[in-house]
Order: C-alpha cells, then sequence, then structure tokens
C-alpha cells in the first residue's frame, strides 16, 4: 500500500506513481516483512558455498566455482578467489567501476535508483543480506544522495558504473550530497546519522552494480514526464486551433472511430472536450486546415500508443530482478535444465543485466516525443505567419516592422525541433563489445535513456513556446490587443470580447495572469515568459487546472 508519505516494498508491484513518490515528493520507503524469508533463503545458499569453499580450501582441493563469490568479475571470471579475500572482492568491485564522468544525476534520478535496486534484492534472488537491504532503506530515506556521474554505463552488464558510484557510498567511500552540500562518502553518512561502519559480503558488491537501476530509473521517469507533457501538447494544439478559427469536424468521433487506435480516439476525444463552448470554430468557412491542426489526434495519438509501450516496458522493468548470478531456492522454482550436473549450487549466470528492453522503449519514446515539436513548430508558424494565421497581424506584432513580435520564438523553436533530430538517432542500433570480447553485446541503455529525457525536455519548451504563441494570437481575437493601423481582419474573426473560448484557453489565461505574463504589446525578451510557461508545463499546474475545469482527465489510457 501506499500514502503521501510512505511507500512499502514487496508487498506489490510497484508503479510509476509509487516511484515519483519517493523520486520527487520525498516519500519513505518501507520493507514488507514478508520478504525476509525469501532473501534470508537465498543468502544461505551463498553462505554455503562459501563454507564449500573453505573446507575445499582447507583439504587441499579445487574450489567450488560460484561466479562473483569464488571467481572474479568477467574476463577475470577464471580467476580463482580464496574465501578470505571474498569480502575484498566486493568492495573492489565498486571501487574499479566508478569510473563515471559527466554532470551529476538529478535528485530524483539518485532517488530512483536505490529504490529500483531494494525492489530487486527484496524478491530473494540475489543472495544478499537483509542487512543489506536495511542499508539501503536507511539510505533512501536519510536524504543522502550519492554523487553519480551521468555518463559511462554500456547497459550491460547492466549500468556498472553508475551504480558503482551509488554503491560506494554504501561503504562510505565514493562522495555524496547532504542537504545540498557534496562530502566525502564517510563524512556524508555521518551527517545524514547513518553509522559509516559497513562492509559487504559475499555476491553483495556484484549484486549492487549488475542491473538496470539507472537506465530505468531515467527512462522511468522520462515516461512520467512524457505523460504529463503530451497533454499539455493537446490544450496547446486546442488553443492554437481556436486562435486560428479552424474548422473541427475533423475531430468528430465518426472520423476516430473509423481508425480506432486508442491514442488516436483520445486524443480527438480530448481536444473536443477543450474546445466545448468554443465560438470562435464553428463560423469556420475552411474546408480543410493544414495538417498539424487537422492531423493532431493521428499524430498526438500515435506518440500517446508508443508512450504506453514504454510505459509497460518501464513498469515491468521496474520490477524485475535485473543482477547476475541469480538463485532459485524456492520449493516451487523449476529445477535447472542440466539438472544439477553443471554445478552443485542453484545459482544461474545468465543476462537479466542486459538493458536492451530499455534501450528500445527509451528510443521509440524518444522519437515519438520529438514528433509532438515537430507538429507544434509547424503550428507556431501558422500564427506567426500572416499568410496562413486567419487574419492576425504578421508575427502576432502589435506594430509589424518597427517590432519583431513573436517571429524569433519561432526560430528558438526551430532550433530545439532540429537538435532533437539529432537525439533521436537510436542508441540501441549500437554495441561495442568489451571485457575481452565477453560482454560482447551491449545495449547502451542509458543513453537511450539520457537522450529520451533531453528531447522530453526541449519538447517541453516548444510546446511552452505555442502556448505563448497561442495566447498573443488569442489576446488579438479577445480585443485585449490592438490591431495594427489600417489592419483588416476576417469578418468572421473580427476580435470580440463577448465571443466565448474553451475552457483550456480560458485557464490559460487565468495561469498567465496568476504567473505574471503578459501580452507582448512592445518588443521585449520573452527567455522569461518561456522558462515560467515550461515550469507550469513541467510541474503540471496547467494541467491541473484545466483537468478540474472539464471534470476529467486527459489520456485516462496513460
Amino acid at each position: 500500500m501506499t500514502d503521501k508519505t510512505k511507500v512499502i516494498l514487496g508487498e506489490r508491484p510497484i508503479g510509476l506513481d509509487d516511484l515519483a513518490q519517493v523520486a520527487r515528493q520525498g516519500a519513505m520507503v518501507e520493507i514488507s516483512p514478508t520478504c525476509r524469508g525469501r532473501v534470508d533463503r537465498a543468502r544461505a545458499h551463498v553462505e554455503q558455498a562459501l563454507a564449500d569453499a573453505r573446507i575445499a580450501e582447507q583439504d587441499g582441493k579445487p574450489l567450488p566455482q560460484l561466479y562473483g563469490v569464488t571467481t572474479g568479475f568477467g574476463e577475470h571470471k577464471h580467476y580463482l578467489i580464496r574465501p578470505e579475500e571474498a569480502h575484498q572482492l566486493q568492495a573492489n568491485i565498486l571501487r574499479s567501476h566508478a569510473i563515471g564522468v559527466g554532470e551529476m544525476l538529478g535528485d530524483d534520478v539518485v532517488r530512483a535508483i536505490g529504490m529500483l535496486r531494494l525492489v530487486t534484492f527484496l524478491q530473494g534472488r540475489s543472495g544478499v543480506r537483509w542487512q543489506l537491504t536495511e542499508r539501503i532503506r536507511e539510505l533512501i530515506n536519510s536524504g543522502l544522495l550519492p554523487c553519480i556521474p551521468e555518463k559511462g554505463s554500456l547497459g550491460a552488464s547492466g549500468d556498472l558504473c553508475p551504480l558503482a558510484h551509488w554503491a560506494l557510498v554504501l561503504i562510505g567511500e565514493g562522495a555524496a550530497q547532504v542537504n545540498g552540500v557534496d562530502y566525502p562518502g564517510t563524512v556524508a553518512l555521518t551527517q545524514a546519522g547513518i553509522d559509516p561502519e559497513f562492509q559487504l559480503s559475499y555476491k553483495e558488491g556484484l549484486a549492487l552494480t549488475n542491473g538496470t537501476a539507472a537506465s530505468t530509473a531515467i527512462c522511468a521517469l522520462a515516461t512520467i514526464d512524457a505523460i504529463n507533457l503530451i497533454k499539455h501538447a493537446d490544450i496547446a494544439a486546442a488553443c492554437t486551433a481556436e486562435a486560428v478559427g479552424a474548422p473541427t469536424r475533423a475531430y468528430d468521433a465518426n472520423v476516430h472511430e473509423a481508425r480506432p487506435h486508442p491514442g488516436q480516439v483520445a486524443s480527438a476525444e480530448n481536444l473536443r472536450t477543450l474546445l466545448t463552448g468554443c465560438e470562435w470554430m464553428y463560423r469556420s468557412d475552411e474546408i480543410q486546415e493544414s495538417y498539424s491542426i487537422r492531423c493532431t489526434p493521428q499524430v498526438h495519438g500515435a506518440t500517446a500508443d508508443a508512450i504506453a509501450y514504454t510505459r509497460g516496458v518501464v513498469e515491468r522493468e521496474m520490477n524485475s530482478v535485473t543482477d547476475n548470478p541469480l538463485f532459485f531456492v524456492e520449493e516451487d522454482d523449476l529445477p535447472p535444465v542440466d539438472k544439477m550436473t553443471a554445478s552443485p549450487y542453484l545459482a544461474y549466470s545468465a543476462g537479466n543485466f542486459h538493458g536492451q528492453p530499455i534501450a528500445l522503449a527509451a528510443d521509440f519514446m524518444g522519437l515519438a516525443v520529438a514528433e509532438l515539436a515537430n507538429i507544434s513548430e509547424r503550428r507556431i508558424q501558422k500564427l506567426l505567419d500572416k499568410h496562413h494565421n486567419a487574419g492576425l497581424p504578421s508575427s502576432l506584432s502589435t506594430r509589424p516592422g518597427l517590432q519583431s513580435g513573436l517571429m524569433i520564438a519561432q526560430y528558438t523553436a526551430a532550433s530545439l525541433v532540429s537538435e532533437n533530430k539529432t537525439l533521436c538517432h537510436p542508441a540501441s542500433c549500437d554495441s561495442i563489445p568489451t571485457s575481452a570480447n565477453i560482454e560482447d553485446h551491449v545495449s547502451m541503455s542509458m543513453t537511450a535513456a539520457r537522450h529520451a529525457r533531453e528531447i522530453i525536455s526541449n519538447v517541453e519548451a516548444v510546446v511552452a513556446i505555442e502556448l505563448l504563441c497561442a495566447y498573443q494570437a488569442q489576446c488579438f481575437r479577445r480585443g485585449i490587443l490592438p490591431l495594427p493601423d489600417d489592419f483588416q481582419p476576417i469578418d468572421r474573426l473580427r476580435p470580440d470580447p463577448d465571443r466565448a473560448f474553451g475552457p483550456a484557453s480560458d485557464i490559460i489565461f487565468a495561469t498567465f495572469k496568476a504567473s505574471g505574463i503578459r501580452p507582448v504589446d512592445t518588443d521585449r525578451s520573452l527567455a522569461g515568459d518561456v522558462a515560467k510557461i515550461r515550469s507550469l508545463v513541467h510541474d503540471g499546474e496547467i494541467l491541473r487546472q484545466v483537468e478540474k475545469a472539464i471534470a476529467r482527465p486527459l489520456y485516462v489510457t496513460l
């Protein structure tokens, strides 16, 4: 169960809402006591392997091989590790793998990483001690944030590099932030009220670094932002359609039931709802509108379906066991296909750490969300182009020529759209062999997730610019801004302060006024306005007000 202050792990699968509560709202995590038995049973199997190794060493016999416990890692898997060195081996993997570069991952990503590692370990397949799960829970709840460079992961064998940086703090090494200040690991633990003395045991260093938690954390948080963003994209599109007096029949249910992709149907329904009561569109004498207006449900809807697919992949991955080796020691587990002939241990060296599912999903989502900016920029251009904006002034300027109005807003949007085209190149189609060709195919899931996150950030800015342009255009329609001298508007779209707009546009006007965003009656820097609107989009403030006004959520399928 979850409430506003606590998320209990181990009782049921977690979802994006649970992750958001912990990562972004600061909810505490608790561990269901029902997990203890399965964690302890897997751990007992590891302890038995070490006991067998000690006996074999005393008897002068070959040491039994259990990967990452009595052997080295990766290319060094053939090197046997003596039992008395097994503890050092686990710390060494953290130290040697922590070699990331670049900016530090955000606070929400760091908290999500800890939560996802904990979810994996509580399933009793990793062979870690119960004490380690409690240590991770304590770290998350303390507010301490390990410093993790964002670059260095290949997405197989999991996110080795970033997870090593995160895990080093558990043993008092590395670096971490407490109350906004960076400290060495031991100092950070002390500042956070955590005992800095903690030693890893057999398998635990390997378990901490093998897994997709970093890639999945970034992709999951990006998915949350994408779901929020596409709803704002529909709001912006509705405001633009009103501003240019577009015909509405293209949004009718008949059209979309004839091609019933879920996202398309949902987007068309959103637009119909957001345009309810609008008196500017039904009088349109246009036979067909521009694609950017007419095909909004088809384009936005396809993106919604892609986001829904990514959400499914991400939520499965969030609840998966992704380290190596795995232990299947429960009574109802199937026996190994080799019938215990290859090894006396129920340890499975396999590949659940491979990030390919996340890599492909992140690439797909990034490409799909980029399309929201592509079509939004075209609507921006339509609003600004006097030849296509249904009788509005050039660049929505009150004095074209002397003043540029919103001309350069489209330039900024175009720049971001073009940048997204480079970020859309799929990271998942690349691979580079590592570890002396033992790890000869990698996923690049971390790169794919980071690119998707950056694309979404760019699209937030483009949608913010469209909202600003639609607002400016409606200020002319509402008679708030004067038309240029000798300017003749289209008769059916003459300024009229009494003609109604839809609920989305009215919310935009109220929200902008409350945020200090005003019409552009003379040239000024608009960077601050765009930043404010983007913040309103990212934080979901506009969406909350719109959904309250229409009394239903947008995109219930997401």
